[in-house]
């Protein structure tokens, strides 16, 4: 019901209906003609047959004839009578069976379910609108970025360039216009002035365009865009870019980062003014096999668990928490804290001794970007790649990485991980099943395109699982909320909130936040410095910010709390 307004507007504004309405005029004029001209003749037919009925009969028996009911109760005699009543009916299909309903049809049906269409994916925002995000593609970052817009309130517009691929946007319950990316009127329209933001995640040549456009209207306007080829960074700078990243060479470079024969320290994944966020793997460390309690970690290194990656799950830590070789662990700490603890656990290195390279599935940009990674850090590496045109030099084999042949001839009995980089989930699903057949001591590490896709890689015996839509989504998503929140894995945010008046004075032991909550504090700002992981009998002071960590849900069960 809430577009019958819109749709009647449309339907009555639009220059061609007011031409659909004249020319149905004419044909409902010589249809009236023709049906009065039949009538007449019928009368004077039936009085040389000596017959004599009312106007309105003649009417009756038009109507019924063109109409081809014929319900036969008033017929002719004569010759003449049913050769006139057989041109009657050859015009009434004519006129009625086929002109009416196609007039129908193109003059107004048509007309009112692309009045409907418009209605429902409309060319331009309402005035007034401000803060929102403009969205130029529908791919799985936009799937994921949305769903976090939402979350923080967000208003947000997607841009499609054709009605039927609206129309297609619009039934998965997204808000979407119609717009041309190169028209400075779309941007216009779409109150690019007062935007938040606006997302280009295009090929480098369109995402250019829209750069240069937008920059012709607001000076102002960040703008976020991705970039495939290296060279084209410069240009999309150069064309007004704000922020420009490298989403798939990211992604490479997180994979490769996060093999064994890469490091088995601290992986910083994530910032917030002095603090830093890490992932360390357990696998092949001192810790595999012990508790939390039992690690001594905080006492060590100085560094906080704040939460546990357990196949793709996380979790929130415990002293009685076991860490096994699957556990990824992200820590807290400052960089001094980080250093200490590879200082004391990252000792892959000591006694990993093989010359066996790591294997990367997939020569295209994430595995080129992998490979680059390990280069760099003078690791051994192969790269399978079946199509001969992504062959670069002597480390890459080609063929078909479901093939055991290639596979032994890259070196998947005596690899440590394997890297799998292809951009169909569902191949590299098979992959995982696959090599995880093959060494059941292997490290996996894949790429998933989908994050509905995450749980299923690890079923399949990944033991880490990266989300290229989780990653580019995360990435833009802290640049709208700087210094307040940083996401950096899917559903785990960093987030920073005043002291509540009902905790100053408590230290955090007497708070119970994590207790209550499921949030961790991982640092206390206090006069413009940063206490980083503070002990349990520091206590919280009016004017204090906490930065804490947790879960969507303990961050909302926070908000309810100290709202």
């Amino acid at each position: 019901m809430k577009f019958i307004s819109p749709q009647i507007l449309y339907f009555v504004r639009s220059r061609t209906t007011k031409r659909n309405f004249k020319l149905l005029f004419k044909f409902l004029f010589v249809l009236t003609i023709l049906v009065i001209i039949y009538s007449v003749l019928f009368h004077f037919i039936m009085l040389l047959e000596e017959k004599e009925f009312s106007w309105i009969t003649g009417f009756y028996w038009t109507l019924t004839v063109m109409s081809t009911l014929g319900f036969g109760d008033i017929t002719f005699a004569s010759d003449l009578g049913k050769a006139f009543s057989i041109l009657v009916l050859m015009s009434g299909i004519l006129f009625l069976l086929v002109m009416l309903p196609f007039t129908f049809i193109q003059f107004f049906y048509a007309p009112w379910l692309e009045a409907q269409s418009r209605a429902k994916t409309p060319r331009e925002l309402p005035e007034g609108t401000a803060g929102h995000v403009i969205l130029t593609s529908f791919d799985p970052i936009t799937i994921n970025l949305v769903e976090k817009l939402k979350k923080y309130n967000y208003k947000y517009a997607i841009i499609a360039t054709d009605l039927q691929r609206a129309l297609e946007i619009y039934d998965l319950d997204y808000k979407v216009v119609v717009g041309d990316l190169g028209d400075p009127e779309t941007y216009k329209r779409l109150r690019i002035q007062s935007a938040a933001m606006l997302v280009a995640n295009n090929d480098d040549m369109v995402n250019t365009n829209i750069s240069f456009t937008v920059r012709e209207i607001s000076k102002k306007v960040p703008i976020v865009t991705n970039a495939d080829a290296d060279h084209s960074i410069d240009i999309l700078q150069l064309a007004g870019s704000t922020y420009v990243f490298q989403f798939m060479k990211m992604l490479g470079e997180s994979l490769a980062r996060r093999t064994l024969g890469m490091s088995m320290g601290a992986n910083v994944i994530g910032r917030f003014d002095q603090l830093l966020i890490a992932e360390a793997p357990a696998m092949r460390t001192p810790l595999e096999g012990k508790t939390l309690i039992q690690s001594n970690l905080r006492e060590k290194t100085g560094v906080t668990v704040v939460g546990l990656w357990e196949r793709g799950r996380f979790r929130i830590p415990q002293p009685e928490t076991r860490i096994d070789s699957t556990t990824v662990l992200v820590l807290a700490g400052s960089a001094e804290q980080l250093e200490k603890y590879d200082e004391i656990f990252c000792i892959y290195r000591v006694y990993h001794t093989t010359d066996a390279p790591v294997l990367i599935l997939g020569g295209g940009r994430v595995g080129r970007a992998a490979a680059q990674i390990l280069e760099e850090r003078e690791i051994l590496h192969n790269v399978v790649e079946k199509n001969p045109k992504l062959i670069q030099g002597n480390k890459y084999i080609q063929g078909n990485a479901a093939d055991l042949d290639t596979l032994t001839r890259a070196g998947i009995r005596e690899a440590p991980s394997v890297i799998i980089t292809t951009h169909d989930d569902s191949m590299n699903i098979y992959l995982t099943i696959y090599c995880r057949q093959l060494r059941s001591d292997i490290q996996i590490v894949s790429r998933a395109n989908l994050d509905g896709n995450i749980s299923k890689l690890h079923r399949a015996g990944a033991d880490l699982v990266m989300s290229h839509a989780s990653m580019g989504a995360n990435t833009i998503i802290n640049l709208l909320k700087p210094d307040k929140t940083l996401m950096f894995a899917e559903g785990l945010n960093i987030f920073r909130v005043p002291v509540h008046s009902s905790l100053a004075g408590k230290s955090l032991a007497e708070s119970q936040i994590r207790k209550e909550t499921g949030c961790s504090v991982i640092a206390i700002a206090r006069e413009n410095t940063l206490n980083i992981n503070p002990d349990p009998s520091v206590l919280l002071g009016e004017h204090d910010e906490m930065v804490l960590i947790g879960t969507s849900d303990a961050e909302k069960r926070l908000m309810d709390i100290y709202a």
